[in-house]
């Protein structure tokens, strides 16, 4: 640490935060994963791994939860050049197919497409089956694997790989979008089919609770209802009822009741609100200030629920400007100090 000034300018070092540890000296891994082949709307949140990496050092590292946080061990391993290399083919493929569908429909479009689907769906099993062989190493090894997207679909691999780690588990979804339509737009795990693909999959999944939820589909609502594993917290009834007199607190209270004792948090940065991620895929009206999601991350830390790992998803640097990924960069501080946390108090 003699070589590490908490309190100096952040230092480039390529490390997330300029912090100065190796991947062997990590308890936490953050793994970034640039691809957002599947996206539909917004394109550019392949390249938020590395705007946030690159905003990172423009922090303070005082957080008000947890104490000495600059000495939290966590390693960011480099992005990707050949994924990146990769996606940027397979997204000027998959914006042809999809600008084809807005004009013929989907059925034709699949028709027509159908190899350009196959090689999408193709790389993203390889890019899964990747993460999650990373992933299933770095549990052996003692270490914590966390993902940072990209696109929402990023995550699977690890989903699988702490499905096979661990007995009983649930998720803390945050997010604007339920994501849980199958297949969407033909691609098998799509941006919008994580949380189904995840209920499908993992077997060991005991709870999905979604939060902030305001951008849906009428089956995705259906589904919500029949699987007794979901609990949705709409966005809607949370403004509702804090109207009415409810508080944010005694909310997050209700959303914390509802999941296990081992938890992995799911955090889409359009589960804020879009002034704070304007340049998100699909940014959506309403949502959270920053600070409401710190607020339920180290309340649930302090239920003596324990983190076993996270992802924060969606962050697309703008043309202009670093905000979206100064946001993405203090979202990532919160998420890392909250599970550091729990990781003392598991000790």
């Amino acid at each position: 640490m003699s070589t590490f000034d908490p309190n100096g300018v952040g230092i480039a070092n390529g490390n997330i935060f300029g912090f100065p540890y190796s991947e062997q000296e990590a308890d936490i891994v953050l793994i970034p994963v640039p691809w957002d082949a599947t996206a539909s709307y917004g394109k550019g949140t392949s390249n938020g791994p590395q705007a946030i990496l690159d905003a990172s050092t423009q922090l303070d590292f005082y957080h008000p939860e947890l104490e000495r946080a600059y000495e939290t061990k966590i390693y960011m391993s480099p992005v990707s050049t050949e994924w990146l290399d990769i996606n940027a083919r397979l997204c000027e493929k998959g914006m042809e197919y999809i600008s084809y569908i807005e004009e013929v429909g989907e059925e034709k479009a699949q028709i027509r497409f159908r190899s350009t689907l196959d090689e999408i769906n193709e790389a993203h099993q390889a890019l899964r089956a990747n993460l999650k062989e990373r992933c299933l190493a770095l549990l052996a090894a003692g270490k914590m694997p966390c993902v940072l997207g990209g696109e929402h679909s990023t995550p699977l691999g690890l989903l699988q790989a702490l499905n096979e780690h661990h007995a009983s588990f649930g998720i803390l979804q945050i997010d604007a979008h339920a994501d849980l339509r199958d297949a969407y737009e033909g691609f098998e795990q799509s941006h919008a089919s994580i949380m189904f693909n995840a209920l499908k999959e993992l077997n060991h999944l005991e709870r999905l609770t979604q939060v902030g939820i305001r951008d849906v589909s009428e089956r995705e609502i259906e589904l919500s209802k029949n699987d007794p594993r979901v609990t949705t917290f709409y966005d809607w009834n949370l403004k509702n009822e804090q109207y009415l007199g409810l508080n944010w607190s005694e909310q997050v209270q209700q959303i914390i009741a509802t999941l296990p004792q081992k938890v992995y948090v799911s955090f889409d940065i359009d589960g804020l609100q879009p002034s704070l991620c304007p340049h998100t895929g699909t940014p959506v009206a309403g949502g959270f200030e920053l600070q409401q999601i710190a607020f339920l991350l180290f309340e649930l830390v302090r239920s003596g629920r324990q983190i076993i790992g996270f992802d924060l998803n969606e962050v697309a640097p703008g043309p202009d400007g670093d905000w979206d990924a100064n946001v993405g960069a203090r979202a990532l501080w919160h998420l890392v100090c909250a599970t550091e946390l729990s990781r003392r108090q598991t000790l």
